[in-house]
């Protein structure tokens, strides 16, 4: 194998809809700056995700300096969202988390309202160092996450990637082949490491900053929603079921914790510790 790198990065400042792929993030405690900061609520104050909405992979948030969104969707005026002042606050139920953000104004609700045509309200984290605490199972004491789904980095490998299209090419479904990295929504992609070599991983630096391997990461029905379209299919979790099943989860991926900060870039050198 070639030395492994970091091909590539993602963050999504609202989850559950587009993001950005830079050459460079910040890493910080609770994972990229800017990466889910923003999430929509049903109301009864459960975030609202491509699970049973697919269309929101259609739409797309812009990180804005100051932190606000830029947001647009097929068939909406592209609406600009700040940062919502300090006061109160409404409860987010995130998998059972219980967590305290700010509500934007009625403009932000009203726009993504109507793109659903169901009653989500828009919600803002607003200090991602206290709010909510990753499953303790997992974390060290005081260890935080934003809106990600439990942890503050996902992981990901092309070489895994590959083999699994070698998979799902050998399958009922191979007509929905190949798949693209983005049915995962990662935040780190790295190039040259072997095929489910991730499994085995504890820690892990890129260039200078070094993660603890939390935990495998379960997917879900989202990763059958194709990113451009919507439009959903069979695999890969027809797949992973067959050959990446452990316990009760299908997994693809690991999940990241920041053990120190700093800045990771594309082309850095990607090291295993452990």
């Amino acid at each position: 194998m070639s030395n492994p790198v970091l091909h590539s990065i993602h963050f999504y400042p609202l989850k559950a809809v587009g993001g950005h792929a830079p050459r460079e993030a910040v890493v910080e405690p609770w994972g990229l700056a800017g990466d889910r900061r923003w999430v929509l609520v049903d109301s009864a104050g459960r975030i609202v995700t491509q699970r049973p909405h697919p269309r929101l992979a259609l739409a797309a948030a812009e990180l804005r300096p100051g932190g606000g969104i830029r947001m647009s969707a097929p068939g909406q005026e592209p609406l600009t969202v700040a940062v919502p002042p300090a006061g109160a606050t409404v409860t987010v139920e995130i998998w059972g988390d219980k967590v305290e953000g700010v509500p934007a104004d009625a403009a932000a609700h009203a726009w993504f309202s109507a793109y659903l045509d169901v009653d989500v309200r828009l919600v803002h984290l607003d200090d991602p160092a206290t709010r909510r605490p990753i499953d303790p199972e997992y974390a060290e004491e005081g260890e935080t996450v934003t809106f990600a789904d439990g942890y503050p980095l996902l992981l990901t490998t092309l070489s895994s990637l590959d083999a699994l299209n070698s998979l799902i090419a050998q399958g009922d479904h191979s007509d929905e082949g190949p798949l693209p990295m983005n049915r995962f929504r990662p935040n780190v992609v790295v190039d040259g490491t072997a095929p489910w070599a991730e499994d085995d991983w504890s820690r892990v630096a890129i260039g200078d900053v070094t993660f603890r391997v939390a935990k495998k990461c379960g997917r879900c029905v989202v990763t059958t929603t194709d990113q451009r379209t919507s439009e959903r299919g069979k695999e890969p979790l027809r797949t992973l079921a067959k050959h990446r099943r452990f316990g009760d989860q299908l997994v693809f991926g690991q999940n990241l914790v920041p053990e120190s900060t700093g800045t990771v870039r594309i082309g850095d050198p990607f090291t295993v510790l452990g």
